[in-house]
């Protein structure tokens, strides 16, 4: 139960909303299919994924976002670094930071268009 406390107070610290996705990702020689990006704001992301990853945290990768059709929006990568990750039964769960995106525009128009479905 400690890490299920550890995960509510994380959330409760967080300065920007979290908005759910339902984009694939992929990070280049660690997953090249499998990423599901389930949730996203403009700090942080959230991938599952249903194979074994190997991932370091305070690692920095890149990962490939591909947005939803329904949000017209094109492919974009994110320049990230890795918080976390744990094993979800059949799947594995890992935590972002954002560090930047070259395509900015991209991803914050995938963020509000994230923000006005959530509303």
């Amino acid at each position: 139960m400690e890490g299920f406390d550890k995960i509510i107070r994380m959330q409760e610290k967080r300065k920007h909303t979290r908005y759910r996705a339902q984009a694939q990702a992929s990070i280049a020689g660690v997953f090249d299919r499998g990423g599901l990006l389930k949730d996203i704001s403009i700090t942080g992301c959230c991938i599952e994924c249903t194979m074994k990853v190997t991932i370091r945290p305070e690692s920095q990768y890149t990962v490939q976002v591909s947005p939803d059709p329904d949000s017209e929006i094109g492919n974009f990568d994110l320049l990230v670094e890795a918080r976390w990750i744990r094993p979800r039964g059949d799947s594995y769960e890992m935590g972002f930071m954002i560090i930047e995106s070259p395509k900015g525009k991209q991803f914050q128009r995938y963020v509000d268009y994230l923000a006005w479905r959530a509303e």
